[in-house]
């Protein structure tokens, strides 16, 4: 276990997410006043508390279902971790994900650290079991959305304006399969990438090596093929994906319910997507940017205004987002001093 992880929470990260916090605040703050914030208040004041709660929950399953993931595709690995060994270790580098800006387009590297610190597993081992997880859990945030999308094709109710979406929709289904197939095809190629990125700071310090590089990019693919040898913990794995996937898009119906708002669940399968495109704005966990991108969804594909819209899209982040830093928070805490 490293003995350094400690520092998972250090003052770049807190000064770095301080300020993604700032500008999603201010994302935020503009959003209210061009929706109107006295509308967005009303509605939310009247929301059913009960099925605030039921989404709360449903953020908690997704959460211990793709801990699940985790597990099965570390043991895949031959990485024996106890379930609820594991389960405060997943929380912790989700927090850390959700608190950095740009943790939702490329964190897994902090969360293979947050993994290897906490773990007997190596930071290569943990890297490629993170990333098969990723992986996995691509598969259902596509056949969601495009059920979701089927539904909208047959009923007519696209819009014009949804063609950004599609478009970024269509490019990570082709584009990702591409890449993760090319590096897995041309692993000599990604070596010699990295090598000749890596060799002037091996001629600047004593600390990096040009072996030990090498080394570290055998281990992750040797660590890659020993899990796509075990198909059937694979398919265990994707089950949980799956479950997880339902319970992280279930927040965006009951907060529906709630504010006692029109929409139907084949929708919501699209909506939790579609919108998740915006995580990739410079804020953590994407905040302010998915709601903003709800809020235009829901205008445009339902009868619902735009306050009630807002108010369904910051109710649905705090019942998901924000729940999920008050559930993760403690135990990246626990975590750290466990370590």
């Amino acid at each position: 276990m490293a003995t350094d992880s400690a520092d998972i929470l250090d003052r770049r990260s807190v000064a770095k997410a301080v300020v993604g916090f700032v500008i999603a605040a201010v994302l935020l703050y503009f959003l209210g006043n061009v929706v109107g914030w006295n509308d967005i208040v009303d509605a939310l004041a009247r929301a059913d508390l009960r099925w605030v709660a039921v989404a709360c929950l449903c953020t908690c399953g997704y959460l211990l279902a793709w801990t699940k993931t985790w597990q099965v595709v570390l043991d895949a690995g031959g990485i024996t971790i106890p379930y609820r060994e594991l389960v405060p270790t997943y929380l912790a580098a989700t927090f850390a994900n959700y608190t950095t800006p740009f943790g939702q387009a490329g964190g897994e590297p902090f969360i293979a650290y947050v993994l290897s610190a906490d773990t007997e597993a190596s930071y290569e081992e943990s890297l490629a079991s993170v990333s098969t997880a990723d992986l996995m859990h691509l598969l259902p945030f596509f056949t969601f959305a495009g059920i979701g999308l089927a539904a909208l094709a047959i009923t007519g109710t696209i819009p014009p304006g949804a063609s950004s979406i599609l478009i970024g929709l269509a490019a990570i289904a082709i584009g990702v399969p591409a890449i993760v197939y090319g590096a897995w095809r041309r692993r000599d190629l990604v070596e010699r990438i990295i090598t000749t990125l890596a060799r002037p700071v091996t001629t600047r310090t004593d600390r990096v090596s040009m072996e030990r590089i090498e080394t570290r990019i055998d281990t992750f693919y040797s660590q890659i093929a020993r899990i796509a040898a075990e198909p059937r913990d694979l398919l265990v794995g994707i089950v949980y994906s799956y479950l997880g996937w339902i319970c992280f898009a279930a927040p965006l119906y009951f907060a529906a319910l709630a504010l006692s708002l029109p929409v139907d669940p084949l929708l919501v399968a699209f909506l939790a997507p579609a919108s998740s495109l915006a995580g990739f704005v410079p804020t953590p966990g994407g905040l302010g940017g998915v709601s903003t991108a709800m809020v235009a969804l829901v205008v445009a594909l339902t009868p619902v205004g735009a306050g009630a819209a807002a108010a369904l899209a910051i109710l649905y982040r705090a019942t998901s987002y924000v729940f999920a830093l008050l559930v993760c928070g403690p135990a990246a805490l626990y975590v750290t001093a466990r370590a």
